[in-house]
């Protein structure tokens, strides 16, 4: 029986941090959804399922003006809105489906808390707060990113600079926490890390518009990321490597690691 439901466009690198979370805590994660481009299609709730197409309408009871990445109509029931008042994916439920949980990394503390006795989040508070620091960190820089990533053939000067200063800052600070210890909240694997795996992977999906970036007089931020940030570098691709990670990542890296012939 599941311990936890996800609703979520797929792929989405965001879902893939409980995911992981439950396979080294050993808590089943139920994940349904589908593209982005088809989620107008469902009805949005604890229990999802896709519309018939003569269900599909503007005066639809359910329907609701998309938001956040998503334009047109969508179907959310109310109960869904209660559960998730801001009405964005991935949205995760509790088993009974009277409690929701929203944003990927509260998501991914309900995992931990759920497995608490593989330490994930931390042996004490004071750990457990350390790692909440890294991941208020990371959710700053996905932020940023997500605007950026967005929004890649219309992205300003400002724009770019922006990300690139998030970039610059979060990077220098995981390099920093690398030097001192192996994982990235102490000597211990643990929500920190799946939350800057999965989040900086996505973001070096940049690589995929290095034209469309080229083409408007910008390189790519992340396009020495392995010269400047060598720890962080090589602390990706060895966790990437874990069976726990590449089972759920599967092939999402191979294009950025035959760039780099590792």
């Amino acid at each position: 029986m599941y311990k936890l439901k996800i609703f979520s466009y797929l792929p989405n690198p965001r879902v893939w941090k409980a995911i992981i979370a439950g396979k080294i805590c050993g808590v089943e994660v139920e994940v349904i959804g589908d593209k982005p481009a088809n989620l107008g299609s469902w009805l949005w709730d604890f229990n999802p399922n896709i519309l018939d197409e003569n269900e599909r309408s503007p005066e639809h009871k359910y329907a609701r003006k998309g938001k956040r990445g998503f334009s047109g109509v969508l179907y959310k029931t109310d109960s869904f809105l209660k559960a998730h008042p801001f009405g964005t994916v991935p949205a995760a439920f509790s088993p009974d489906g009277d409690t929701g949980i929203f944003e990927s990394n509260s998501i991914l503390r309900a995992v931990a808390r759920i497995g608490k006795k593989f330490n994930l989040y931390g042996k004490d508070e004071y750990e457990a707060s350390r790692i909440d620091s890294f991941l208020d960190a990371n959710l700053v820089f996905a932020r940023e990113a997500q605007v950026y990533m967005l929004d890649y053939e219309n992205v300003s000067k400002e724009g770019y600079e922006r990300m690139t200063a998030a970039y610059e800052f979060y990077l220098s600070g995981i390099e920093s926490a690398l030097n001192e210890n192996p994982y990235i909240s102490g000597k211990d694997l643990s929500i920190a890390d799946i939350s800057f795996v999965c989040d900086f992977a996505q973001f070096l999906r940049e690589g995929h518009y290095e034209e469309v970036l080229n083409k408007r007089g910008f390189e790519l931020i992340a396009i020495n990321f392995n010269d400047e940030y060598p720890k962080t570098f090589t602390h990706l691709f060895s966790l990437v490597k874990r069976e726990e990670f590449s089972s759920v990542l599967g092939s999402y890296l191979d294009w950025y690691k035959d760039k780099l012939n590792i």
